[in-house]
């Protein structure tokens, strides 16, 4: 309990410091207008396109924030080096209640109010006519770290511009593979990944990035990382390679109408042993599926994913699947998949970052934010023969209330039915987040 304490007091001070140094950074300067391309991607790059113009009058939301008109890269210390602060803070609690079976495959899950996620970035670039860009970030309790760590470097990589549609990203950087993880999190309509035994959140290496055609509607991204290149990492697994291809098939984003379809490949590396686990959609929760270490060489990872947009209405679905190189356990297949609906009520549709591939959180025009509802089916299946790491199905129903373009309040009503150890158990949880996003 008194390192529970000692942790918040310390996430607090944390907080309060950043908060302080975005004001700063960010006060006085000039006006931008809210960007549509990605904001965990180095900015200024050879394939970023400008922002929207902005509004006439900027809208004096209800709930009070920054100006959306901050945010704009400053030349420091001199006009060769621009630097912008980012930042992304969600905070949580979640409340759950299990029948018997539940207790008894995953134990007693306790309520629990956390700081979810607290990054804190700058990015920017330097050079003279060559602009080299950088990265470097670091994130309380983020998707990777180890339980028992607060504090991890995601982000530390330069990205170099080739012509005016290829860029090479070097250091600690993410794997392109699964829409949940190449979209930041801030961004999707649900609140949690459920697809996370099938990838991680950063890894070490490089990656090659191109953005085909006048209106960059087809985005081709792969590379190779190997976590043994990791600042202080004792694993040693060996080198992925991920690949991803996607695009617009139907395009009319301007208007909120636009279809997004893309597949991915990733080879995960194994040092002779794998393992594959995974929560249902939170945080805090036990993994209700883990197959636990068992004999492997490696494993090749596919990956559909689709998005379609009319307006405040969308579809967005993922389907992953894993084949295993394990002959002692008879090279088992894992998979999983879900479907999510979105109906923003006044209209609002999520820009589309064609830099990256994904859509980004929606931005509301009206004083009164833009509510959200959301509908989610999920299912997560680690059984195949002689491994049996569980299967479990869950159910989503949600509000989000985009409150400004920065703050976005949220809660989440879920049950997940897990198939394990021979029972069938049950869980509700009900999830509330308080997110701001610089």
């Amino acid at each position: 309990m008194r390192q529970s304490i000692k942790n918040r007091d310390g996430a607090a001070k944390w907080l309060g410091t950043a908060v302080a140094l975005v004001a700063t950074l960010t006060g006085g300067g000039a006006a931008l207008a809210q960007e549509t391309e990605s904001s965990s991607e180095p900015i200024t790059t050879a394939t970023a396109v400008a922002a929207p113009p902005a509004a006439a009058a900027p809208i004096d939301y209800i709930v009070p924030d920054l100006s959306p008109a901050r945010g704009a890269p400053r030349a420091w210390p001199s006009a060769g080096f621009t630097l912008r602060p980012s930042a992304a803070i969600l905070g949580d609690y979640t409340a759950f209640s299990q029948d018997d079976d539940s207790v008894a495959q995953v134990g007693k899950q306790k309520d629990s109010a956390e700081w979810r996620s607290f990054r804190f970035q700058v990015l920017g670039s330097f050079g003279g006519t060559y602009r080299v860009n950088y990265q470097l970030g670091g994130e309380y309790k983020g998707f990777d770290s180890d339980p028992e760590d607060n504090w991890q470097l995601t982000d530390m990589a330069v990205t170099l511009p080739i012509g005016d549609s290829t860029r090479v990203s070097v250091g600690k950087i993410k794997e392109t593979f699964s829409y949940e993880m190449v979209g930041d999190a801030a961004n999707l309509p649900h609140s949690e990944r459920v697809l996370s035994p099938f990838f991680v959140s950063r890894n070490t290496g490089v990656r090659v990035t191109h953005v085909f055609g006048p209106a960059k509607r087809v985005n081709v991204s792969y590379g190779f990382a190997n976590d043994t290149w990791d600042i202080g990492t004792t694993t040693q697994r060996g080198t992925d390679y991920f690949g991803r291809v996607s695009g617009l098939a139907w395009d009319d984003a301007a208007n909120g109408h636009y279809l997004h379809l893309g597949t991915s490949w990733r080879y995960a590396a194994a040092d002779g042993k794998t393992r594959y686990k995974g929560r249902p959609g939170s945080n805090v929760s036990s993994n209700y599926v883990d197959t636990g270490d068992f004999p492997s060489d490696g494993a090749n990872h596919y990956g559909l994913e689709g998005l379609f947009s009319w307006g405040g209405l969308s579809l967005l679905g993922e389907y992953a699947r894993a084949d295993v190189e394990s002959p002692a356990k008879g090279d088992p297949r894992f998979s999983g998949w879900y479907l999510t609906g979105s109906w923003v009520l006044t209209g609002e549709a999520r820009p589309y970052d064609r830099k990256v591939g994904y859509a980004r959180r929606v931005i509301p025009t009206s004083r009164w934010g833009a509510p959200e509802l959301i509908i989610r089916y999920s299912d997560v299946d680690l059984d195949d023969g002689p491994v049996q790491g569980g299967r479990f199905t869950r159910i989503d129903l949600g509000v989000n209330w985009w409150a400004t373009t920065r703050w976005k309040f949220g809660l989440d009503l879920g049950r997940t039915e897990l198939d394990r150890m021979g029972k069938s158990g049950t869980t509700d949880t009900v999830l509330t987040r308080i997110q701001w996003v610089y």
